[in-house]
């Protein structure tokens, strides 16, 4: 079966590519085409050019004259102004002074249109180089042609530009948008997955509660306390059922005293796993640091991640479960291991749902774990550290003002 999420970073650089692709094979047409109405612009002025030396020295009769009277009037989008020793005597296609209004005092309005011819001028003679035209025989009589590119060969020249930023920010939303109705459809199918594991788990461990009380006078029960053992194995299946029930709804928070909840579910781990696994589980919080949690969740996290760390050290090597104070009463958990490590792609890519580096497996676990703590304690959960054949080191951060975060951005909800 083809693994999505697996060649999910792949899928994403193929399609960047894709992208610049066509963003550079857009602008490089667009360029093309900017070049040859360019070119084409040039030659026009160029035979606007001709026609007005031809008009003002040549004897023609009145059907040439026509004929050049076209060829200069033909000239209805390429800003042209003439110059005579430095001086304006004509122009055409100016259309800073077509949106120009008048205020109707003339000399006012002159000023202002010299204004704007001059600077007209100074962005033509950045452009290009102007065009002679000979007004007679005199030397004198030399005017030049100056000119730059139409307003449609601006708007032409800039519009990929605008359409990469266009579909830049509908790509992002559309993006958004989908990213959102998946992470929507994975709660629902989490949700729903949870939901009915607590109801199929409900009805067998009643039975093995009640088949246990019946036997628990058993003489063989109650050598080596193996009955007081299948107790707390019955308890640890309706502990996790409940926290089944607890990702399927909206859990409930209570305050809690963390390190207490570090030390027992961490003391319940020791006794099922390998005895080859040293523990060293410290705390230096205060003594009573209580939280605001749901403690069958956190626990889910402690066990998912203690495990985790258990497998990547083949069931031998040291785990370390230390609590750090943080600022505003933040609390730190630091678990680390001496494992066999993982590359910092795969650091990235552990709370994918799906992904998953073992044999056997949903690849659910730290994606849950980081919606327990992220989602519904508005905690952070991420890899702090790890190195091949050294170990990682997870860090866990819970809040210490939770209750008033959740009073917070219930307001600015509300507002």
């Amino acid at each position: 079966m083809f693994d999505t999420y697996t060649y999910k970073a792949q899928y994403k650089i193929i399609i960047l590519v894709i992208a610049l692709f066509i963003a550079g094979f857009s602008l490089y047409y667009t360029d093309h085409l900017v070049r040859q109405l360019a070119s084409r612009e040039k030659k026009m002025i160029q035979i606007y050019a001709n026609a007005l030396e031809t008009m003002a020295n040549a004897s023609i009769d009145d059907d040439q004259t026509f004929l050049v009277q076209e060829i200069i009037t033909a000239n209805t989008s390429v800003p042209v102004i003439l110059v005579k020793n430095d001086k304006i005597i004509d122009h055409k296609n100016i259309s800073a002074l077509a949106n120009e209004r008048p205020t109707g005092n003339k000399k006012q309005d002159s000023i202002s249109q010299n204004i704007i011819l001059k600077n007209e001028l100074v962005i033509m003679k950045s452009q290009y180089k102007p065009i002679e035209v000979k007004f007679g025989k005199k030397i004198t009589d030399t005017n030049h042609v100056y000119y730059r590119d139409s307003d449609i060969l601006y708007q032409l020249r800039y519009y990929p530009y605008l359409q990469i930023v266009a579909l830049t920010i509908f790509g992002g939303m559309a993006y958004l948008a989908f990213s959102s109705a998946r992470r929507a459809e994975q709660n629902r199918v989490w949700v729903g997955l949870a939901k009915e594991t607590a109801h199929q788990l409900g009805t067998p461990i009643s039975s093995l509660g009640a088949w246990l009380e019946y036997l628990k006078d058993e003489p063989a029960l109650k050598q080596d306390n193996i009955w007081l053992e299948l107790k707390k194995d019955i308890v640890r299946l309706e502990t996790v059922t409940a926290r089944f029930s607890n990702i399927g709804s909206e859990p409930t928070l209570q305050y809690e005293d963390i390190y207490f909840i570090v030390l027992g579910i961490t003391n319940y781990l020791k006794k099922r796993i390998s005895d080859k696994v040293i523990w060293e589980v410290k705390s230096h919080l205060p003594r009573i640091t209580n939280l605001l949690m749901n403690r069958h969740l956190i626990e889910w996290v402690i066990e998912n991640i203690c495990k985790n760390a258990t497998d990547a050290m083949s069931a031998k090597g040291k785990l370390s479960v230390i609590l750090h104070e943080l600022p505003e009463g933040d609390v730190l958990i630091e678990i680390k291991d001496t494992g066999k490590g993982m590359t910092k792609k795969t650091a990235k890519q552990i709370f994918t749902a799906g992904f998953t580096t073992k044999k056997r497996g949903w690849g659910l676990g730290l994606t849950l774990a980081k919606r327990i703590v992220e989602n519904y304690h508005k905690g952070k959960i991420f890899v702090h550290h790890s190195e091949i054949n050294e170990g990682t080191t997870f860090h866990i951060i819970l809040r210490g003002n939770l209750e008033n975060y959740i009073t917070q951005k219930v307001k600015m909800n509300e507002e």
